[in-house]
């Protein structure tokens, strides 16, 4: 129980009430308020006091909503001693308009569980910051999610870089920073160079994205004139430059315009770093919806039968490439023939691999 408290936290109280107790499935009277207030803050308030103080909590920007019930009472006129009935507006269910549902909530912890990119104990910081936003009821629903492993090798830099990052971008500054990658030792390593010494990357930053999971930084690197994607997750030691960042709209292929964040998200599905190309694909027609998931509503459908269709599709070419080897079985690319040559030579060096591997010795 709450030690004593002057009258002047009653208003704090009975926010602090509101934001345990209530939603909108969960609402209060002024009397459930009065009792709360004396069980656990050992404060006594009437009803007009609640009242009163609920009202300045709305004159002060706070989402109160409440029940208001008319009714009819009698009133007696001292001096004539005369009774009339008169309307009194009877105020109940009071409950606070919460920033996020409860379902919005649960989706933003699901995605933070599913993050395999985030640190652990930053993770769980993040929840029950996230937790902290609503009521008990919320509270008591969520204890039953499964946490997810401790993984010590996580980069507990994440945030940091991300705030330097956001900083870089604001100001258009370059940024410079290690980037790291695994070993077969399973261990998070510094990228090198041939001499050994550590590699420090110099960039200039446009905008993060987030992709199936991971996060991704994209930019120009200092020595070529078009896009690199980086994991943030695998930033290192990042600082922010005194140089100037090189304008996107500089980039070979940007043609004088700013990064169009959708645009590049939908034609880079796998965050490949190459030239965007026309490309023709005959697919399975149960592809599509992928197709669609990766490539977005861009892609022209043409020549349908029950089977197949042929999907034209203007894309990273790395990205396409990945997409056809990766549903080898159901997709053929058409055009171009450079494009399709590399894939066959792919998988037929895979091919003669598994052959190599399943034939019998002599």
């Amino acid at each position: 129980m709450y030690s004593e408290q002057p009258k002047k936290m009653l208003v704090l109280n009975i926010l602090d009430i509101l934001q345990r107790y209530t939603d909108e499935d969960h609402r209060l009277s002024q009397t459930q308020i009065a009792e709360i207030l004396k069980r656990e803050y050992s404060m006594r308030a009437d009803r007009k006091s609640i009242r009163r103080n609920l009202l300045n909590l709305m004159d002060c920007g706070y989402d109160i909503e409440y029940t208001e019930t008319v009714r009819m009472v009698s009133v007696t006129n001292p001096k004539t001693g005369q009774t009339t009935q008169e309307e009194s507006y009877l105020w109940s269910d009071f409950y606070l308009k919460r920033d996020f549902t409860s379902g919005e909530l649960r989706l933003l912890i699901d995605s933070l569980l599913f993050s395999r990119h985030i640190p652990y104990s930053q993770c769980i910081d993040l929840i029950e910051k996230l937790e902290g936003l609503s009521n008990i009821y919320f509270r008591s629903r969520v204890q039953h999610i499964a946490r997810m492993p401790q993984d010590a090798e996580h980069n507990k830099q994440l945030f940091y870089t991300i705030e330097l990052l956001d900083e870089a971008i604001s100001k258009h500054r370059k940024v410079a920073f290690k980037y790291t990658e695994y070993g077969t030792d399973k261990k998070i390593h510094v990228r090198k160079r041939s001499d050994g010494s550590e590699r420090e990357y110099v960039i200039s930053p446009y905008q993060m994205a987030a992709r199936e999971g991971k996060y991704y930084l994209i930019c120009n690197h200092d020595k070529y004139d078009d896009i690199s994607n980086y994991r943030l997750d695998r930033i290192l030691d990042l600082r922010i430059l005194d140089e100037p960042a090189r304008p996107f709209s500089q980039l070979k292929w940007a043609n004088g315009k700013t990064l169009d964040l959708a645009t590049y998200m939908r034609e880079h599905p796998y965050m490949y770093s190459s030239d965007n190309i026309h490309a023709c694909l005959r697919i399975s027609k149960s592809m599509v919806s992928d197709v669609i998931d990766l490539f977005g509503n861009g892609v022209d459908f043409r020549d349908e039968t029950d089977t197949h269709v042929t999907m034209a599709v203007y894309a990273n070419e790395l990205a396409i490439e990945h997409f056809a080897k990766t549903f080898a079985s159901q997709v053929t690319i058409l055009q171009p023939p450079a494009l399709a040559q590399r894939v066959v030579a792919s998988l037929e060096q895979a091919l003669s691999n598994y052959r190599a591997l399943c034939s019998p010795v002599v």
